[in-house]
């Protein structure tokens, strides 16, 4: 059979350990071809560049077999130019993106590039997984992310994604041994309470710092919070809709509007 396309992205940059991770999984059960930043774009969301020219560069990290290009744009950025530029010719069977060093979960899948890059190539009428793990250290341990990326990746190749096109996946920080495998779950419901520290910088200009907590009011227990919580691996079917169904014809918002 033919070995699907696939194109592998990140928001960590191309020298990331996930996206390498990522890498040694999907060459396993693909053609690779992966544009990634050239520089960290966490919580860059759905951004798109418009006001400045947009580059790539051609690089040598992954070895000889794997084509990649680094670009100047965000995460979304990447996959368009892959798709109308790079890869005009031929058909992307898949997107991956990620290995995300910290979580994706809740509501975070907003703010997300990692998540955003993904979605954008589900818009594309791509088949599109994003993988985060929940540890921020540099140091952080894949097995078990790659372990579990390497099982969804493979079953998506051969059975594709029934009734939507993009899967948000989320990996505890934990052990390989550790995980009691993966559950499919919806949404949590959860928001971020911001802060921002105010200092001033060595021309007594005042600046501000992003601060925050999250946190989850959310008690259901098909959640992916609570999942990983419990010690398992989180797959939320997602999309690009953000239409609230429920209240298109709704006699309460109609009478609040006249």
């Amino acid at each position: 059979m033919k070995r699907p396309l696939i194109l592998v992205t990140n928001d960590d940059g191309m020298f990331a350990p996930g996206i390498k991770n990522l890498v040694n999984v999907a060459k396993k059960l693909g053609d690779l071809v992966v544009v990634a930043p050239d520089s960290p774009q966490s919580a860059k969301g759905h951004g798109v560049t418009m006001s400045v020219p947009i580059r790539l560069n051609k690089v040598d990290v992954f070895g000889p077999d794997i084509e990649a290009y680094e670009c100047t744009g965000t995460p979304v950025d990447c996959v368009k130019l892959a798709k109308h530029v790079l890869l005009k010719e031929r058909q992307i069977d898949l997107c991956l993106s990620g290995i995300n060093h910290g979580s994706n979960a809740s509501i975070n899948i907003i703010y997300s590039g990692t998540m955003s890059a993904a979605m954008e190539a589900s818009i594309e009428g791509i088949p599109s997984i994003g993988f985060s793990l929940l540890d921020y250290s540099f140091e952080a341990d894949f097995k078990g992310a790659s372990h579990y990326a390497e099982l969804i990746t493979s079953h998506v190749i051969k059975h594709g994604i029934k009734d939507c096109n993009l899967l948000n996946v989320n990996f505890p920080k934990l052990p390989l041994d550790k995980i009691k495998g993966i559950r499919v779950c919806r949404q949590a419901e959860g928001r971020w309470i911001e802060d921002f520290t105010e200092g001033l910088d060595p021309r007594n200009r005042k600046y501000y710092w992003l601060t925050g907590q999250f946190t989850i009011d959310d008690r259901g227990e098909d959640t992916d919070i609570h999942a990983l919580s419990e010690g398992y691996v989180s797959i939320v079917p997602s999309m690009h809709d953000l239409t609230k169904y429920a209240a298109i014809n709704s006699n309460q918002l109609m009478e609040k509007l006249g």
